[in-house]
């Protein structure tokens, strides 16, 4: 038997590498407004908030603006239509499944453990990546940084989780890789895993100190 009734995940830098195709998307855009490319490892560093904090945070690098003001741009609200069609294009096209995530969850399923995502993604955007990676299937309930009115760390997403499949806490598992999961896991009261090598604003997973750190989802098997 397994020790959860539900497992939810993250999608980005969890489930999915999608970095690579989100830095093209954000440069196209730069270039697009005559502003310098930025580094891989800098969109690595920015991932996790949903994708207007993210062009916020390359305007700001680029602009060498503080980020409250950026927020409050004419710029952002310019660009962030243009960001939309580019990333459009680009989505699914660089992205990877991370080792051990189709083979996973497939046999979670097989044993009727309920699955979720649970992203800062926008739904529009989620639902491209997951189509492309050929996820949609597999889980139960998908629920997007637009679905609700709130994003994580706010724990609504999880609640929303627990209460549609009407499992307790202490029969849930959320599995992430940014101190952003960690604390939405903390803030719902339900376990968390995490993983080394996702996108977690450029500091290691084990300083968010989750309940066990996983080198892969296989772990979740065992």
């Amino acid at each position: 038997m397994r020790a959860f009734d539900l497992i939810m995940f993250d999608l980005d830098g969890t489930l999915v590498e999608t970095a690579p195709e989100i830095m093209d998307a954000v440069n196209d855009t730069l270039c697009h407004f005559d502003l310098t490319e930025v580094a891989q490892q800098q969109v690595n560093d920015w991932i996790g908030h949903g994708t207007r904090e993210l062009m916020v945070q390359a305007l700001a690098s680029r602009k060498a603006m503080p980020v409250d003001e950026v927020r409050n741009s004419e710029l952002l609200r310019q660009l962030m239509p243009i960001y939309d069609d580019f990333y459009r294009q680009r989505c699914g096209t660089r992205s990877q499944l991370y080792p051990q995530v189709r083979e996973t969850l497939t046999t979670l399923r097989a044993e009727a453990v309920k699955l979720a995502v649970v992203t800062n993604k926008e739904e529009r955007y989620t639902q491209v990546v997951m189509g492309v990676h050929q996820l949609a299937a597999m889980f139960d309930t998908v629920v997007s940084g637009d679905t609700l009115p709130v994003k994580k760390p706010n724990p609504a997403g999880v609640a929303h989780c627990l209460a549609k499949f009407g499992v307790p806490r202490d029969r849930a598992l959320f599995v992430g890789d940014s101190s952003i999961d960690v604390a939405t896991a903390r803030n719902a009261g339900v376990a968390v895993w995490a993983l080394p090598y996702g996108y977690n604003l450029g500091q290691p997973i084990q300083d968010c100190h989750p309940d066990r750190v996983i080198k892969d989802l296989s772990l979740l098997l065992t």
